[in-house]
């Protein structure tokens, strides 16, 4: 088994940028609690206030699975389409230090 990564991008929809923060920001103590989470960061774009990168890293998929079967990742979920469009990448390490 190996660590997965997950980058995600959230672009705030016009006027939804404090929105979103506060929607991530509620995830932060749950997410990273998980078991199977080994880092749940939120980054935003020096440029761009209303660009934020998620940096996730989980132990395995196993734990991305459980991940997305949380109640705080369903309620994300539930909403982060009206906040935001979103890109996400699924990440397999290579040479990993």
């Amino acid at each position: 088994m190996s660590n997965v990564k997950i980058v995600a991008i959230l672009k705030a929809r016009p006027g939804k940028t404090e929105e979103l923060k506060a929607l991530l920001a509620g995830m932060v103590g749950s997410c990273r609690a998980e078991p199977g989470n080994l880092r749940w960061d939120i980054w935003v774009d020096q440029a761009d206030a209303g660009r934020f990168i998620l940096d996730e890293l989980y132990v395995d998929q196993a734990a991305v699975t459980a991940h997305r079967e949380t109640e705080h990742f369903k309620h994300y979920f539930a909403h982060i389409n009206d906040l935001a469009e979103r890109a996400s990448q699924l990440l397999d390490p290579v040479d990993v230090a």
